[in-house]
């Protein structure tokens, strides 16, 4: 197996299900000769042709139009959001069109696409480059989610997204771009859209996170073991829609505690209804109030505080130290 980066995993992801499948095609703002503005569609222009690689104008609402256009008539197109703040754009053909099709047509007609958008704070970039709104598009029914937490499985998780008969929302966290490489195997590897994964276990707090978070949930785990012989244990959740219930609540029945993490605002996000599920499912087991650990409501800030902002192993020990208070 060869050691790659998210780039490299989800590059050839895209050009080995384009080999396997004729119909996959790609859309977006300088995906082809330049591949890419983070270089995901590197070569593949060269190996395709312009008729697979469509290089679009800076268009959100036309990129994704003709994708669902296209999914209609049998296509499956991947679609690129150069930013994930600026998939508002395509707001629209996302909610009114992608998302409702299978309903509309009492399933005669499906949606085969996936929206691809690089999302999240720590790579000091600017306004709209930054935002994790991804609860908008989890509240949406007809919708997938998916947020892979690092490279190999970015590249299975993105081929289960390709075959897929709906719609899929792709989030790719910018910090995790270079940051970190991981053996992928070459042979096809894939994995189940709403599944969750266990990546560490443990008995004393369960901590809750996906994609960036998942690290420093990690990092605060060994913090945990270091100075409180704390077994956590974190769960990477992967699939934001649908959710993998199953996993969560018995995890927490197991430790008693959890801890649930996200980049994106508190007010509303992805960890109130994690929290809503865990006491629907588990709540006679809780030994203590679920804690949050989130980013704050406010617009990310600029370079000086975007670390602050985000939230790192420290904070989440501490939260996890705080389910043992009584």
């Amino acid at each position: 197996m060869a050691k790659m980066t998210m780039v490299e995993a989800l590059n050839m992801a895209l050009r080995q299900e384009m080999k396997r499948d004729d119909s996959v095609i790609l859309l977006g703002q300088d995906i082809g000769p330049d591949g890419g503005v983070f270089r995901v569609t590197d070569r593949l222009f060269a190996e395709f042709g312009e008729n697979r690689v469509v290089d679009t104008p800076l268009a959100e609402a036309s990129i994704v139009g003709m994708s669902v256009g296209m999914a209609v008539y049998g296509l499956k197109p991947v679609c690129e959001i150069q930013f994930s703040g600026f998939i508002y754009q395509a707001f629209h053909q996302i909610e009114n069109h992608a998302a409702r099709m299978r309903w509309r047509t009492r399933g005669r007609l499906h949606v085969p696409m996936v929206m691809r958008a690089p999302y999240g704070a720590g790579v000091r970039a600017l306004e709209h480059h930054s935002e994790s709104r991804e609860a908008y598009w989890a509240h949406t029914p007809g919708l997938k989610v998916v947020i892979p937490s690092g490279p190999r499985n970015a590249r299975a998780l993105l081929v289960s997204a390709i075959r897929d008969p709906d719609p899929v929302i792709f989030y790719e966290a910018k910090a995790l771009y270079r940051s970190l490489r991981e053996d992928v195997p070459e042979e096809e590897e894939t994995l189940p859209i709403g599944r969750a994964n266990i990546a560490r276990a443990g008995d004393a707090v369960t901590i809750i996170a996906y994609g960036a978070m998942v690290r420093p949930a990690l990092e605060a785990a060994d913090l945990l073991a270091e100075k409180e012989k704390m077994a956590a244990e974190v769960i990477d959740l992967l699939t934001l829609s649908p959710l993998d219930e199953e996993l969560l609540v018995a995890s927490v029945k197991k430790t008693g505690r959890a801890v649930v993490v996200h980049e994106a605002p508190q007010s509303f996000g992805p960890g109130a209804e994690i929290v809503a599920r865990l006491m629907e499912g588990a709540f006679y087991y809780l030994e203590a109030p679920i804690e949050r650990v989130t980013g704050f409501d406010t617009i990310v800030p600029y370079f000086s505080r975007e670390k602050s902002y985000l939230p790192g192993a420290e904070r989440i020990a501490a939260a996890a130290r705080r389910t043992f208070i009584k």
